[in-house]
């Protein structure tokens, strides 16, 4: 198994002053391209620790991808600790700063002489391109491994690591395969409960379940070598059955496109009212090609009766002429809340209570759109739009013909 390693840099990624969102992406990349990421770690900007890492894991990593330490700045160490690890100097690369004129000449501006900085490489390292910055990256040969130098900056990096990076990994290690990687997200019942009934399963040699708890969601995904195909195949059904009702979209396209296909498919238009999401509901569908006619954003007043939520559903379905209409309501002192769904044969609406006050406002908005919009899939599936949530329980349901 290949050693792959992650060397993150900076004293505001070590101290915690930004949050290192290129690791996480990157160590999720690699594992989903057959290279899984096997240690990460951060150094501050000081000299003498980076030279000292990269020494000591060019011994014992295959590859290294370092992130950060690029820019024209002085603290910007990367490319001249890299050169001291190697035992070689900084060379300017001609052909990039001749980029790097032309990236600013197009912007009208002046680059500034320290910019020059950014072309710098060790001599002998390989130059890597930047499609949308002006930092280069660079990558050279020390002891037994492979480094890679990245910018810190997400967009670059990211594209840096999915343009030039992976085909040098997938020309260098050809043997390597992608993984099959299935997933599911759940909504609905808790982690724990997931795996009192999903652990016992059997699962073919070299497979291995995983669960992703990120609130108000649990991630299921199964991965394995490609040749278990057909067996995982028989695990993921059993999975599926396990989850029943709870299985909310498989994939990565998420819920809200989803329902944006599924709402277009069949013809049907969504009018929106907020109180307690405070338009965080109408943001991710009509982000997602959901056909929303009306996005409501009321202010969280006093709680209307459930019979007053499922009235207003009607009537704003009625006012904007839209096939569907989802309410939100408030949450009232105690904790509960009304929620309608507007349909074309009839309007259901809950009173739900949320037990207990442990999670974060911006926690329970989300949970709530979610809610919302899994009593539109549920509808649109022919099931009873109510359904337990853990610790939302449902304490009344009332239906009214259209």
């Amino acid at each position: 198994m290949l050693n792959v390693e992650m060397l993150s840099t900076g004293d505001e990624v070590l101290y915690g002053q930004i949050v290192d969102t290129n690791a996480s992406w990157l160590a999720d990349f690699l594992f989903e391209q057959g290279f899984p990421m096997t240690r990460r770690q951060t150094v501050g900007d000081k000299f003498a620790d980076l030279v000292a890492v990269l020494q000591a894991r060019s011994h014992e990593a295959d590859i290294l991808i370092v992130n950060g330490g690029l820019g024209p700045t002085s603290d910007d160490l990367s490319a001249e600790a890299a050169a001291k690890a190697a035992g070689t100097e900084l060379v300017i690369h001609e052909e990039w700063l001749a980029h790097m004129a032309r990236f600013f000449e197009e912007r009208g501006r002046p680059m500034a002489p320290s910019n020059r900085k950014q072309a710098m490489i060790p001599a002998g390292s390989e130059m890597i391109d930047n499609p949308v910055g002006t930092a280069c990256g660079f990558a050279m040969q020390l002891n037994r491994c492979l480094i890679f130098f990245t910018p810190g900056v997400p967009s670059e990096f990211k594209q840096m690591v999915e343009q030039e990076i992976l085909p040098r990994l997938r020309k260098r290690y050809p043997s390597i395969e992608m993984p099959l990687c299935l997933r599911m997200t759940t909504f609905g019942r808790s982690e724990s409960d997931l795996a009192q009934q999903l652990d016992p399963l059997p699962l073919p040699e070299g497979v291995v379940l995983g669960y992703r708890s990120s609130m108000p969601i649990i991630e299921l995904k199964l991965t394995g070598p490609s040749a278990q195909r057909a067996g995982m195949q028989q695990a993921w059904q059993k999975i599926r059955d396990v989850v029943g009702e709870s299985l909310i979209f498989e994939g990565t396209e998420g819920l809200p496109a989803q329902l944006a296909t599924r709402l277009q498919e069949q013809n049907l238009t969504l009018a929106l009212s907020e109180q307690f999401t405070a338009g965080m509901l109408c943001w991710q569908l009509t982000n997602a090609g959901v056909p929303v006619v009306q996005g409501q954003v009321l202010p969280s007043t006093t709680p209307e009766s459930l019979a007053g939520c499922i009235q207003r559903a009607r009537q704003l379905a009625e006012q904007q002429g839209s096939s569907l209409a989802l309410v939100v309501g408030a949450i009232d002192d105690s904790s509960k809340q009304t929620l309608a769904l507007h349909t074309p044969g009839k309007t259901v609406g809950l009173r739900v209570n949320w037990s207990g006050r442990r999670h974060s406002v911006e926690t329970r908005q989300a949970v709530c759109a979610m809610l919302a919009m899994n009593m539109l899939r549920r509808w649109l599936n022919g099931w009873d739009v109510g359904a337990e949530h853990g610790w939302i329980h449902i304490e009344e349901q009332l239906t009214r013909s259209a």
